[in-house]
């Protein structure tokens, strides 16, 4: 059987740097035909888009910037309007416990095409605090720099 590349559409790099990372979710999304044109195209940005459950028990992502389309006409989508994140009822039941629980937020990571479908991955996070920014760093730098000195030693 062949499988399908996934096609990337738009990530969120900044998000791992400030959110710790427990879960995370493949999720659908509700677009509009302009939209998906558009997300072909690879104009989405997903810098402060963020997720929130609404009181009827739906996930919507706002704050995602689709860019309009180049070739649409007056039927064109609103680059900033709300989009419904399609999940499975068990799932939202899930996320609506630890979002009031434990203060956790849900970040989306990135957006991409897998058999002609949009999806969008959603993160249960938690913003981290600048000390813990600056210890990841710290090992980030470390772990860099042994790798560095392992080539260096196996040229």
């Amino acid at each position: 059987m062949k499988q399908q590349a996934i096609k990337i559409v738009a990530e969120n790099r900044k998000a791992r740097h400030d959110y710790t990372i427990f879960e995370t979710y493949e999720t659908g999304i509700a677009l509009k035909g302009t939209e998906v044109k558009s997300l072909r195209a690879g104009k989405a940005n997903l810098k402060d888009a963020y997720a929130a459950i609404t009181k009827t028990a739906e996930v919507y992502l706002y704050n995602l910037h689709i860019s309009p389309y180049d070739h649409g006409n007056q039927f064109n989508h609103e680059p900033l309007r709300d989009r419904r994140l399609l999940m499975h009822a068990s799932e939202i039941r899930k996320l609506i416990g630890k979002v009031k629980e434990k203060g956790y937020t849900l970040v989306p990571l990135k957006m991409y095409f897998t058999h002609g479908l949009v999806k969008v991955e959603l993160a249960l996070a938690t913003g981290k605090k600048l000390y813990d920014k600056r210890r990841d760093m710290a090992t980030k730098d470390a772990r860099r720099e042994v790798e560095r000195a392992l080539r260096e030693r196996n040229k």
